[in-house]
């Protein structure tokens, strides 16, 4: 299976952006669709973006929608995620994600294949 590793966190003001980077191996990369979750300390992960195989279709969970952009670049084998005026309800392990079906990442972060080590990020008041 792919193997993946992020990168990209960090501390960072509200209202300041950051971008998380995804590196996966393998040639299976291109057929996977990609997401991210999060999970803030004493709270259950919660999904916060996913991006098909081919970069066309993507969905946002609603309290980052505006804010944070997934995308890919299959070339480079890597996802991104470009945060946005962050807010420090967004202070979290970031964890990228991989699955062959984007319903799966859609309906609980327990049943999802494949995942990276996470990266933390801290946004601060």
């Amino acid at each position: 299976q792919v193997q993946l590793v992020e990168s990209g966190g960090g501390l960072v003001q509200a209202g300041g952006s950051l971008r998380l980077s995804c590196a996966g191996s393998g040639r299976s990369f291109s057929s996977y669709a990609m997401g991210w979750f999060r999970q803030a300390p004493g709270k259950e992960r919660e999904f916060v973006a996913v991006i098909n195989w081919s970069g066309g279709t993507t969905y946002y969970a609603d309290s980052v929608k505006g804010r944070f952009t997934i995308s890919r670049d299959n070339a480079k084998n890597t996802v991104y995620l470009q945060m946005n005026n962050l807010k420090p309800e967004d202070t979290a392990v970031y964890y990228c994600s991989a699955d062959s079906v984007v319903r799966r990442i859609l309906s609980d972060y327990r049943f999802v294949e494949v995942w990276g080590q996470g990266t933390l990020v801290t946004v601060s008041s």
